[in-house]
C-alpha cells in the first residue's frame, strides 16, 4: 500500500486518497464492505458496496443526495434478485 504524506508548512492537509474525512470513524468502511461482499461477484457486489459507501458518508459528505443514490444501488438489486426469482422454473 502507498502511503502519502501531504503537509502545508506545520499544517497536515486532507488525504483524499488514503484516509477521506468523509470515511473517518471507528471501523473503515472498505473493510466493512469487503466483509459483506465476500463471495459475491459482479454487479450485486458492486452495487452493495456502493449502498454501505453512500449510507456511511451522508452526514459528512453528500447527505440527502448520498442517501438517493444508496437507494438507487439498492433498488438495482432488488431488481437483479427480483428477476432471478422470476426466472426459477
Amino acid at each position: 500500500m502507498i502511503q502519502i504524506c501531504l503537509s502545508k508548512g506545520d499544517e497536515k492537509m486532507d488525504d483524499n486518497v488514503n484516509n477521506p474525512s468523509h470515511y473517518q470513524g471507528k471501523t473503515e468502511v472498505i473493510e466493512i464492505i469487503e466483509q459483506l461482499t465476500e463471495g459475491m461477484e459482479g454487479k450485486k457486489a458492486y452495487c452493495l458496496g456502493n449502498v454501505v459507501k453512500y449510507i456511511f458518508r451522508h452526514e459528512k459528505k453528500g447527505g440527502i443526495e448520498d442517501l438517493k443514490k444508496a437507494s438507487w444501488y439498492l433498488n438495482r438489486v432488488i431488481k437483479g434478485d427480483s428477476d432471478k426469482i422470476n426466472k426459477l422454473p
